[in-house]
């Protein structure tokens, strides 16, 4: 078998021990979208599609470790953020980012799960506003997220135009604000380039509760297209064929809130 040489990527999240977010659904899109994936586990939590029962922060010097030893090796080409947990686990990841110059980082500020519960506290809700989002190159809030950054309601699609603006001035170079939790049978993803182009993303609200790992998908899906030397533009683009396409294509896994089909896009590109 002829050896190749493939782009390389990170994921620096949480474990999903059901297998359909965190990071376990990053690695699931990275391999889909033909490259390696790696990872910092910065948390475990016991959870499965009905919910999250329990949740574990890694220690500090096993998250110092594994970006140690990750870049004495490998040579990563793009990255990805998810579920950091508390303000200790944001800050360490933070100092790392920094300490091995991690860019293209795509943040997916994760706050809360799809079935309620707090995967990150005030104070390190706090840390990813001022301290991480200085250092995203592509932020991809939902709308919810994008409401406790930009601290306002947002109802309107006037009130996504402003919020994305507040956001990229907090340091983020590109927004994606998710359209997920809009009323309608349409989602309308608004992205807000690092140029000042602004545009929205259509797709069909899919009539289904195989959602499961969503915003973890579109991330990574992104930071692959980045990882193959994609211009932001395309690998938005790119992640957002990549989830329709998938949406379209259901597995029938656990009892309620069902994983994503990660391998329904294949021959996508």
């Amino acid at each position: 078998m002829r050896s190749q040489e493939v782009p390389q990527t990170l994921t620096i999240a949480g474990s999903d021990s059901g297998g359909g977010a965190g990071m376990q659904a990053d690695i699931k899109t990275m391999q889909e979208n033909h490259v390696f994936a790696t990872n910092v586990v910065v948390g475990l939590t016991a959870q499965n599609t009905l919910g999250v029962q329990m949740v574990q922060p890694t220690d500090v010097e096993m998250i110092d470790a594994q970006f140690d030893s990750l870049f004495d090796d490998f040579d990563i080409k793009a990255a990805k953020t998810g579920a950091l947990f508390d303000q200790i686990r944001v800050s360490a990841v933070v100092k790392n980012v920094k300490k091995h110059n991690i860019h293209p980082l795509v943040v997916d500020p994760v706050m809360v799960a799809k079935g309620g519960a707090r995967l990150l506290d005030d104070q390190g809700i706090h840390s990813i506003i001022n301290d991480l989002l200085p250092l995203a190159d592509i932020v991809t809030p939902n709308l919810p997220e994008a409401q406790v950054m930009y601290n306002k309601p947002i109802e309107t699609k006037e009130d996504v135009i402003d919020a994305a603006s507040f956001i990229q001035q907090l340091g983020a170079k590109n927004v994606i604000i998710k359209g997920g939790h809009q009323n309608g049978d349409l989602i309308e993803d608004y992205v807000l380039l690092e140029n000042g182009n602004s545009f929205i993303m259509e797709s069909p609200k899919y009539d289904t509760v195989r959602k499961h790992g969503t915003g973890d998908t579109l991330s990574s899906a992104i930071v692959a297209s980045l990882a193959k030397g994609n211009s932001v533009e395309d690998a938005i683009i790119e992640g957002k064929t990549y989830i329709d396409k998938i949406l379209q294509s259901e597995i029938l896994v656990g009892h309620g809130h069902g994983p994503l089909n990660h391998w329904g896009a294949e021959n996508a590109f």
